[in-house]
């Protein structure tokens, strides 16, 4: 706290993968031309329909407000570059290119006066002026202060004018994505608690213990952050997590500690000893199931990934340390208060109902029909996932925005006005195959025979770097940055076969926002496979050390890739196809964030084997109490469905409390993990776990006798401690026969 005090909080939204071609471009920029390698930023001016923009008033108020942009220390002002340094796109002195031979360019220069305001082109098609600018930085890594006063410099131009200022996507304050809908999901959590519990009391220890789980956890996250390099999302994403697994954990505890006070009358001191011996070891694998899943990521090697995945991993370590030692503190606190008297008095009578249960029925139900609920489930489940055979990955742009944003206006104002690729303008450098200084003639073919392309639209030049060996210019493509025709064309510039690169020996590189974009999408996109490989590989190995089964681990990984598969499938429905979509905040489709496959499928698969070695556990210990063959399967589930269901109503409604963020990426991860919860919690392990032991019986427990000598006895169930307290208490009896009849 007292570094968060002093130091403050330091965030950033940038995105990058180091050692993608666009990164490594854009990186030699920086160091040769840094003027050059600066966010491109622009902000449109329009009017409402109807009216005239190019009345004399309004040029000069957007001369104007050009003019007092340029003077913040953070843009480039193209009146201070160096003699043949260039500027940007439409400055002075800069050639207007053309779409193509003898066609006239959709726009002209603002001239006010005689003099040309340098980087603000007024459309001939409609109503609207565009100004492109450069920050002295990439836009990702402005702070907010940066970011703010360009903000409040270009709205100083509404006043008075009739002018409508619409910044760019690129233009927007940098803040913590959180709002109070995670506060809804929390009271939901809070409901689940006490109708779960049946108390007050009970209800609000894992909430407690929760917030102050995260508070640690993302407090210390918060601290680090000014030395340590931190996406917004990351401290987001270990609150997400933290919550979730905080109160699920804490209600694991609490729930065994209240069953065994109610139903086997036992004081709520020995009870909480006994609850953290058994819960307790479950809360424990499951949490380093959970890290494990989030720790993996960091053999991806991306930086931005491996931070959100440790500062995640550490708030779950945290949820599991006070699960095990604050929580049974603070029960010792509460003693016998955790349970009323009202309900000890019910105690037997909730027994003898215990098998009339609703989890009792369906777990009857599906296991007397086992085979259409297995071939249910996979059906549904696999149309499911139909749509995750097209999902689209990239970074979010205005063109995916909701149309009542001003980034989504002012992505389409720009469309009607230059056409859509001036919303993802290209950063291409061009440079000697032999080392040499590119001398202007080259420059000049080069730009000459880029812009005769049909998939662009303009192509300028920027700058050269101070030894000649690099020249800078400014594509324009023909489609927009999420297009598949802008992708191809990034590609082909940079092939060493292509027209350009044979003809005037150079090298061309490729870098910018849009490219940045694109390798990023690439990137991970080639990931994913490699990671459920991974993911699959831990999955069979830990649940064959914790069931000392192959059953139970094939089973479990099948039911996990089952649900990965239908969540991507559902998640790209939503956010890509628009389906639905009002009900998310969503009214337009568009590409699915970048890092969602790679971060929903490690959180995921952490908490899926959270609820299968709850579930699966229980039906374990019953199969070890003599309960055989179906009736094992039955009685296990009859004792943990409920708080199961329980957490991942929980789990559920803290994820859906983050689907309506303002931030993009925020809001999609939030879906995904709650329909991912809903879908693997109820339909695979709810569902399809049942059926498929009781398919097998007793042979889900087979495990040849050489492998298990080999594997450790972790006990999960907590079976020895039972026996160990037993084995003490008929001692006790021994030697005190009187304690027979307490």
């Amino acid at each position: 706290m007292a570094a968060l005090v002093v130091n403050g909080v330091k965030v950033t939204s940038e995105m990058k993968i180091d050692n993608t071609e666009a990164q490594q471009v854009l990186d030699r920029v920086s160091r040769e031309l840094p003027e050059a390698s600066g966010g491109q930023a622009s902000v449109v001016f329009t009017v409402p329909d109807g009216d005239r923009l190019d009345t004399p008033a309004r040029m000069a108020a957007i001369a104007e407000t050009v003019q007092d942009v340029y003077e913040l220390d953070q843009v480039i002002n193209p009146a201070d570059l160096s003699q043949g340094q260039g500027q940007p796109p439409g400055g002075p002195g800069a050639d207007q290119p053309e779409s193509g031979p003898g066609t006239a360019p959709p726009y002209q220069p603002l001239v006010l006066d005689g003099t040309p305001a340098p980087g603000v082109l007024v459309s001939t098609q409609a109503p609207v002026a565009l100004f492109q600018f450069q920050f002295t930085v990439p836009s990702t890594s402005l702070t907010d202060e940066q970011v703010s006063a360009v903000l409040s410099v270009v709205e100083d131009a509404e006043r008075g004018t009739g002018l409508r200022v619409l910044p760019s996507d690129s233009l927007k304050a940098i803040e913590i994505p959180v709002g109070a809908a995670e506060v809804v999901g929390l009271a939901v959590a809070a409901v689940v608690l006490v109708l779960t519990l049946g108390s007050l009391v009970a209800a609000g220890l894992p909430l407690i213990t929760a917030l102050v789980g995260v508070g640690v956890g993302v407090g210390t996250a918060f601290a680090l952050s000014t030395t340590v390099e931190m996406n917004t999302a990351t401290p987001v994403l270990a609150l997400m997590i933290g919550l979730a697994v905080g109160i699920d954990y804490a209600l694991f505890v609490v729930n065994r500690q209240r069953r065994l006070i109610i139903d086997r009358d036992l004081d709520a001191r020995e009870a909480a000893g006994r609850a953290v011996g058994t819960a307790g070891s479950a809360v424990l694998f499951a949490g380093l199931t959970v890290i494990v899943a989030l720790v993996a990521l960091t053999v991806i090697g991306i930086s931005m990934l491996t931070t959100m995945a440790l500062v995640a991993a550490a708030t779950v370590l945290l949820a599991v340390l006070i699960a095990l030692t604050l929580l049974p503190a603070l029960l010792g606190l509460i003693g016998e208060r955790i349970v009323s008297a009202k309900a000890r008095k019910k105690g037997h009578t909730r027994r003898e109902e215990d098998s009339h249960s609703v989890a009792d029925h369906w777990v009857k139900a599906v296991v007397r029909f086992r085979w259409p609920v297995i071939l249910g489930v996979v059906a549904v489940l696999g149309v499911g996932a139909v749509p995750a055979a097209s999902m689209d990955l990239g970074l979010p742009t205005g063109a995916s925005a909701n149309t009542d944003t001003a980034a989504r206006q002012s992505y389409e104002a720009v469309t009607r006005g230059f056409g859509e690729g001036y919303n993802g303008p290209l950063l291409v450098t061009v440079e000697s195959a032999d080392g040499a200084a590119v001398t202007p003639r080259t420059l000049g073919a080069v730009t000459q025979q880029l812009q005769q392309r049909k998939e662009i639209v303009a192509a300028v030049p920027v700058g050269t770097s101070q030894d000649g060996e690099m020249a800078v210019l400014s594509v324009i493509p023909n489609s927009g940055p999420d297009d598949d025709a802008t992708a191809d064309l990034v590609q082909a510039l940079r092939s060493p076969s292509s027209a350009v690169a044979q003809d005037h020996d150079v090298v061309i590189g490729v870098t910018g926002f849009t490219a940045i974009g694109i390798d990023m999408s690439d990137r991970l996109a080639e990931i994913v496979p490699l990671y459920l490989i991974i993911i699959v590989g831990l999955s069979l190995l830990i649940l064959l050390v914790v069931f000392r089964s192959l059953v139970v681990p094939i089973q479990a990984t099948l039911g996990f890739l089952l649900s990965i598969l239908a969540t991507f499938g559902v998640t790209t429905a939503v956010f890509s196809w628009g389906w639905l979509g009002w009900m998310v905040g969503v009214d337009t489709g568009g590409p699915l964030f970048s890092f969602i496959p790679v971060i929903v499928t490690g959180i995921l698969y952490g908490l899926a084997m959270d609820y299968q070695v709850f579930l699966v556990s229980s039906m374990r210990e019953s199969h070890v109490h003599g309960h055989h063959g179906e009736a094992g399967v039955v009685h296990g589930f009859d004792q943990a469905s409920r708080v199961v269901v329980a957490a991942a109503v929980i789990m559920v409604s803290v994820f859906a409390g983050f689907i309506f963020s303002h931030d993009v990426m925020i809001k999609q991860i939030g879906f995904a993990l709650a329909i991912g919860i809903l879908i693997d919690a109820f339909l695979v392990r709810m569902t399809l776990t049942p059926a498929l032991m009781a398919l097998f019986g007793d042979k889900a427990w087979w495990l040849p006798r050489w492998l298990d000598r080999m594997l450790p006895d972790l006990d999960v169930e907590g079976d020895r401690l039972l026996r160990m307290l037993t084995e003490r208490q008929d001692t006790e009896v021994a030697r005190c026969p009187e304690v027979i009849g307490k």
